[in-house]
């Protein structure tokens, strides 16, 4: 598993450089509270990293998914559309949110590994 971090919580899976998944941190899911509600992006759709892609609420607040890089929406995750609270007990698995076709994946050197990501989220 070749797994990123952005500064806004998202993680990256790009072992698979045709379709990287993405979903968020345990830091973000601990910060928003038990997640009631998922909004995924609709295949197809385009966004350009650090573009808002998707948006979850909780029973505290409502937070956005940022693409951790640019891409193509190749798939979402309907068991996580279907049952929100995946993500509370499962975000780095089953709660993924949505895979993507990379459109530059040089921009992944950008992003954070496991050791900076939870280095930086202590601070955070």
């Amino acid at each position: 598993m070749t797994v990123k971090f952005s500064r806004e919580h998202q993680w990256i899976d790009s072992s698979d450089t045709s379709a990287a998944r993405v979903g968020i941190t345990p830091f973000a899911q601990d910060t928003l509270g038990d997640i009631v509600f998922v909004d995924l992006p609709a295949v197809g759709k385009r966004f350009a990293q650090g573009e808002v892609a998707a948006v979850v609420e909780s029973v505290k607040t409502a937070a956005d998914v940022f693409m951790p890089a640019a891409g193509e929406i190749v798939a979402i995750n309907e068991a996580l559309r279907d049952d929100p609270a995946l993500a509370n007990t499962d975000p780095l698995g089953a709660a993924w949110f949505f895979t993507v076709k990379l459109s530059d994946p040089a921009e992944l050197d950008g992003l954070l590994d496991a050791a900076a990501y939870e280095a930086f989220s202590k601070d955070a």
